[in-house]
């Protein structure tokens, strides 16, 4: 069984993951650096490959939130799309989205 990182989005960004947005960002921060690591993701104390990970987008925090999981492509650094929540020329950690996996 994959490790799974799991995301909370805001509904309006929940709404489009997976289609049409197959980026996700989070901010260069701290807490985010020590997540990925030289394309490497830690999940409990452990690094694992990208492509050996499922995220899992969350909407919300109650027990019967909406979720959707996805494999992950590639986690890099770059800039994103400003329609999909980027901030014009601010650097992020871009996670490559892949296939669905909870249809």
């Amino acid at each position: 069984m994959k490790p799974v990182l799991h995301l909370n989005l805001i509904r309006k960004f929940f709404d489009i993951i997976g289609d049409p947005k197959i980026d996700e960002y989070r901010a260069c921060s701290e807490h985010w650096n020590r997540v990925f690591i030289n394309g490497s993701i830690k999940i409990k104390g452990k690094f694992y490959h990208p492509s050996d990970v499922i995220v899992c987008f969350s909407n919300g925090y109650a027990k019967n939130r909406p979720q959707k999981k996805f494999e992950i492509k590639s986690v890099s650094v770059g800039t994103g799309r400003e329609e999909w929540g980027a901030i014009p020329g601010e650097q992020y950690f871009v996670i490559g989205l892949g296939k669905r996996m909870d249809f």
